[in-house]
């Protein structure tokens, strides 16, 4: 059985050891996109204006009056001091071609105090990777892979990382299992170890599994690193892996079985099927209607946090008002904030989505995502993920270090096996020229 585990273990590693690389080093890094995107961009990001800030509405109706052909998806509504307005916006569909429109942009950004915009990019852009879109480029890489939309779907890049991850969370069980110590009855052919080993506990005979031998050789100190890495950052990178398979399949896998196993509160966005990407759903609302319904919504359920963004599906045709204080858009554990949703056409109440509440299953569903990035532990928590993801690099790299030595000696034996039947083949090869 040992021998079944250590041959797929290996050919899962092999086969998901680059996919591993390019997370890892893309998570490590993009734990910090926010205070990146800043640090890098601060052209965008800030304005040094001073003076009272213009209301949000009024942003919005100079962004649908300058930029016609997009909706708007998403606008924060208190950003912090010295922060420009940012808006995502998604394309409409063109009525003369049927299609929607070839947009080369999908933020924008315009001073709060003067109203003017400052500058617009294409966030997470495959190419060309500038100083603007660096940093979200590698935020898609890491989810996605920039893989485009076909056959009318753009999930293909979440269901190839999200198989990935399934993979990689079973592989993380079969690895684990390959470090315990062998059983004393399986190791009885090898003398010598079974009398070293003899009286010693299961966990003394573990304990060098979690150990690096610093004064071994290359082979053993990478062997070493491959397999103390891999125990000493078991749990971080199993909820890693399994998180990052809950949220690429989310619609199509997870969100299913767990309504199948316990009570999940239906989400919106799971049970009302999306329209095909170029048939968006233009909003027979407004904004300025949505914000007056969720102000009145939260003061009847009594939310004290005041709107803190409006948000827009156009493929699902739904509204949404998140609520939280201003610098808080993260939420609790970073789960998120409280928000409202309404219908597009009549504005009923679609649902409330408050973090941390709900039954066991809709709480362990909220929190796969701040699982993943750390924020369930604020900044321990990132520094954590990004450890984890420079942990990930090194298992693949020494993975596939070991596959190689491995071969490469099984390689040499063979040859020298051929080499030492070489001269009694041959007079059987000249008997048979005869």
């Amino acid at each position: 059985m040992r021998a079944l585990f250590t041959l797929i273990h290996r050919w899962i590693g092999l086969s998901i050891a680059s996919f591993i690389v390019v997370s890892g080093l893309t998570g490590a890094i993009i734990s910090w996109d926010h205070e990146l995107d800043d640090l890098i961009n601060p052209h965008l990001m800030y304005s040094a204006q001073q003076g009272e800030r213009l209301p949000p509405l009024e942003i919005i109706r100079r962004v649908q009056a300058a930029e016609p052909r997009v909706f708007i998806t998403y606008m924060a509504l208190n950003p912090e001091a010295g922060k420009t307005y940012e808006l995502v916006v998604e394309p409409k569909t063109d009525p003369v071609t049927g299609r929607l429109y070839d947009l080369d942009f999908n933020r924008l950004y315009y001073d709060p105090v003067t109203g003017a915009e400052v500058g617009r990019r294409n966030w997470g852009a495959a190419w060309p990777v500038t100083r603007e879109t660096v940093i979200s480029f590698l935020y898609k890489l890491h989810y996605m892979y920039h893989i485009p939309a076909m056959w009318g779907t753009d999930r293909w890049g979440y269901w190839l990382l999200g198989i990935v991850a399934l993979v990689w969370t079973i592989d993380c069980f079969i690895g684990f299992y390959l470090t315990l110590p062998l059983r004393q009855a399986k190791r009885k052919h090898r003398a010598a170890e079974t009398e070293r080993q003899s009286g010693k506990s299961y966990w003394e005979r573990w304990k060098p599994a979690w150990k690096i031998k610093t004064n071994g050789s290359a082979y053993r100190i990478n062997f070493d690193i491959h397999r103390a890495f891999g125990l000493w950052f078991w749990l971080v990178l199993f909820v890693v892996a399994f998180t990052g398979f809950s949220l690429n399949l989310y619609r199509e896998v997870f969100y299913p079985v767990m309504s199948m196993v316990s009570k999940v509160t239906p989400d919106i966005f799971a049970t009302r099927p999306p329209t095909p990407i170029d048939q968006p759903i233009v909003p027979k609302l407004t904004f300025s209607e949505i914000l007056r319904k969720g102000e009145a919504e939260a003061k009847a359920l009594g939310i004290k946090e005041p709107p803190g963004a409006l948000f827009y599906a156009p493929r699902w045709g739904v509204y949404g008002v998140s609520l939280f204080e201003p610098g808080e858009g993260h939420g609790t554990g970073g789960v998120g904030p409280e928000f409202l949703t309404f219908d597009q056409g009549d504005g009923r109440s679609l649902g409330r989505r408050t973090p941390w509440k709900g039954t066991a299953a809709d709480i362990f569903v909220q929190a796969q995502f701040p699982l993943h990035s750390g924020r369930i532990l604020g900044i321990p928590g990132r520094i954590l993920i990004s450890l984890a993801g420079l942990v990930c690099v090194a298992l693949a790299i020494t993975g596939v270090v070991i596959w190689y030595r491995k071969r490469r000696a099984r390689v040499r034996v063979r040859v020298a096996e051929l080499d030492r039947s070489a001269p009694m083949l041959q007079p059987v090869a000249i008997r048979a020229k005869r």
